[in-house]
């Protein structure tokens, strides 16, 4: 972690395009995603459903579908998009610096 609070995750070649990556910190799990577009986004872990990774889960253009139920999220805003998730998802400030991809989580 840096003394602006960000923390490093992952070099950005380790992360595939249209995929999603889990990321531990402390007690705390997290879901980095990329897009076909290289941009990156991070989300809480679990689905707000009912506590399954996010990281197995299909990603679609913006589009993360939780591979235990197949409900969907919007990972860039966190909104709920497909029954059965109705609850919305934390969202958190990514960039990328250097080649790697920080989170600010706090």
């Amino acid at each position: 972690m840096n003394t602006e609070g960000w923390i490093v995750t992952y070099s950005v070649s380790e992360i595939d395009e249209e995929d999603a990556v889990r990321f531990d910190h402390g007690d705390r799990t997290f879901a980095i995603y990329r897009t076909s577009r290289s941009e990156f986004f991070v989300t809480d872990g679990y689905c707000t459903h009912e506590k399954f990774h996010l990281a197995g889960g299909l990603v679609s253009g913006d589009i993360i579908e939780c591979p235990k139920h197949n409900g969907q999220l919007n990972f860039k805003t966190g909104e709920p998009k497909r029954a059965p998730i109705c609850k919305k998802i934390n969202t958190y400030p990514v960039k990328v610096e250097g080649g790697k991809v920080f989170i600010k989580i706090d």
